[in-house]
């Protein structure tokens, strides 16, 4: 688990940018650092004790995981310096693989997955590498006999990749982060994308390809690029799309004993976060089953009874035999807020970034790697948006009204949206369920902005699938990469701690979409999970309201009150006025008047700062 960074190129690069790089993705990886590359005029790609005037450069801060010696380090090269890797992830289950390697008569200097991937790719090429590759991974491949610079995104989007490309100049560049790419740009093309800060008001995050910069790309999970060194051109394709697998050689509890047997692999201490709800508490059963009892479980605790799970984790982990750690959640973030916003790389509006963050800080005192529960809500449904959604499925069928221009007010959000959804065929109306700022509320706060009623991705062919495989499906390509998975990453890396999530296996997917749907999808949800857990009835699962795991919106927006001041005028300066003063204005008196509108002002509160951050960040020259 790493963060990675790299710019191919035919101008020199300046050691300052090259520094500026590296203190992007410093904290993802704080056991050792290494950049290899070249100058315009040398032939060798090596590793680099000096980067002043580098062409071309990997960059890899490591959280070393697996073999943690020096010699696992990256990037890592073949013996004759013609394939190098950067890579950041971790895959399982490669060892038969790599006795096959070995039986080819490939030499092994590590126990790493790293090394494993580059032998990999000299064996089996690009196309053959990446259906071998079981995990979360970005990573990066330089091939200089074929001229190429190959890149890729695990399959559901478990790890980051944002890019730049200049086909005209020749340029390509990379990172883990938007603040690692930005400082290779050119001064001029770093500005903020108009669409992107709108994805960002719709969605409280910018999803997939878009970024906030207009020049800077997020590749999409399942993706891969593949840059020409001498042309300079870039293609794109996806490589994978989810398929139920139906072989009969597993079932799909045989499939998820497996995924969560494959992720305790660590010559590092593992932990789980644990809450008291279904899929983090399998995960806890599952691995008492397996008798890894030895895992120590982390657990957030809030002031708020009616949002605090702590007692009741506590002694699912006494009855599983595990050791509990009840992390306190301050109930004053604004000494912190300024360096979550920056660990969140850019705009990211979820409130339950907060005590995620406060989680990792406490955990990796103790583990270096956590699994987590996320992604059962989307494999089987768990979320209410779908119930609700569903009781429109009717209008699947009838086409969308023409699209309603929302009037140049500010209307209540309950009445915009329901206005708007009518106006949009049923698919694109999902999107809506969760939404940040509210259509009529966006144009009204960007009165020269055409607005998008939404910015996800709706698949290919998605208009097959049944009404409630349809919703899930949108959510694999949007709201779970680039939301709940992108969420997870940066607050976990930014501590140097790395998350699993064995529910997202992509193999143990294929076992979910295979199974039949009475089973998969039930009322209440998720009661197929809560079958492989022995003490399912003992922890009385769907005998109590779902809860969530944000922070009392109120009294976090209290103690943030003191920003409050100064905020249009700030806002509109560094959105080149794309939010004008007097319509934040507006927003905020009614919003502030409004008790339901505690999101919203949070998401301004972080837009500001996050965009305060990166112009900064954007007007230093690195000459």
């Amino acid at each position: 688990m790493c963060g990675i960074a790299g710019f191919f190129g035919r101008r020199p690069v300046s050691g300052l940018a090259v520094d500026a790089m590296r203190a992007a993705i410093a904290r993802r990886g704080p056991d050792a650092f290494h950049v290899a590359g070249c100058r315009v005029s040398a032939a060798q790609f090596v590793l680099q004790d000096e980067y002043a005037g580098l062409s071309s450069a990997l960059l890899h801060a490591r959280l070393s995981i697996r073999d943690p010696r020096p010699v696992a380090d990256q990037p890592m090269a073949s013996e004759d310096g013609d394939i190098w890797l950067c890579y950041n992830g971790e895959v399982y289950g490669w060892e038969q693989d790599k006795a096959g390697l070995q039986a080819q008569g490939h030499v092994f200097n590590t126990t790493s997955d790293t090394e494993f991937i580059l032998r990999a790719y000299q064996q089996w090429g690009w196309n053959g590498l990446l259906p071998r590759l079981r995990g979360m991974f970005a990573l990066v491949v330089l091939d200089r006999k074929l001229g190429k610079v190959f890149a890729a995104r695990d399959r559901m989007g478990l790890k980051p990749l944002v890019y730049y490309h200049d086909a005209a100049n020749g340029e390509f560049a990379f990172s883990s982060l938007v603040r690692g790419v930005l400082p290779y740009l050119p001064a001029n093309k770093r500005g903020f994308s108009p669409a992107g800060i709108d994805a960002y008001l719709a969605h409280r995050t910018i999803p997939a390809p878009g970024t906030v910069f207009t020049h800077i790309q997020r590749l999409e999970n399942a993706h891969c690029l593949a840059f020409d060194l001498a042309s300079g051109k870039l293609e794109k394709r996806c490589y994978w799309s989810p398929e139920p697998l139906a072989d009969g050689s597993k079932t799909w509890q045989a499939e998820l004993d497996e995924a969560i047997f494959l992720r305790t692999a660590a010559d590092r201490p593992v932990g789980l976060f644990l809450s008291s709800g279904i899929d983090s508490t399998v995960l806890a059963s599952r691995l008492a089953e397996q008798g890894y009892r030895n895992i120590r479980t982390f657990t957030a605790a809030f002031d708020n009874p009616a949002m605090d799970e702590s007692e009741r984790a506590a002694g699912i982990a006494r009855r599983l035999g595990m050791e509990n750690e009840r992390i306190a959640m301050p109930a004053d973030t604004v000494a912190d807020f300024a360096q979550i916003v920056a660990d969140l790389d850019e705009p990211f509006a979820d409130p339950s970034s907060f005590p995620t963050w406060y989680l990792a800080q406490a955990a990796v005192k103790s583990v270096k790697v956590v699994l987590c529960g996320d992604g059962g809500d989307e494999m089987f449904a768990g979320y209410k948006r779908y119930r609700q959604h569903l009781r429109s499925a009717w209008r699947r069928k009838l086409p969308a009204i023409s699209a309603l221009r929302p009037p140049p007010a500010i209307l209540p959000g309950k009445p915009g949206r329901l206005a708007l959804e009518a106006s949009l065929d049923w698919l694109s109306a999902y999107p809506l369920r969760f939404s940040g700022i509210g259509l009529t509320e966006r144009a009204a706060l960007q009165p020269d902005v055409a607005v998008n009623a939404h910015h996800w991705r709706i698949p290919d062919g998605v208009a097959a699938l049944s009404p409630i495989t349809q919703l899930l499906a949108i959510d694999a390509e949007n709201y779970l990469p680039e939301y709940i998975l992108r969420k997870a990453d940066l607050l976990t890396m930014a501590h140097g701690l790395e998350g699993r999530a064995p529910l997202l296996d992509h193999v143990f997917v294929g076992r979910v979409l295979a199974m039949p749907a009475a089973e998969r999808f039930t009322d209440p949800a998720k009661q197929a999970l809560a079958g492989v857990c022995p003490q399912a009835a003992e922890f009385a699962f769907f005998s109590r309201k779902k809860m969530g795991f944000n922070p009392p919106v109120g009294s976090l927006l209290k103690s943030l009150q003191g920003r409050f001041a100064g905020l249009p005028e700030r806002l509109s300066a560094n959105s080149g006025n794309q939010l004008p003063v007097p319509a934040l204005t507006q927003a905020l008196a009614q919003w502030q008047s409004d008790n339901g509108y505690g999101e919203q002002l949070l998401q301004l509160l972080i837009l500001d700062e996050s965009l305060q951050q990166l112009a900064c960040l954007a007007r230093v020259r690195h000459d």
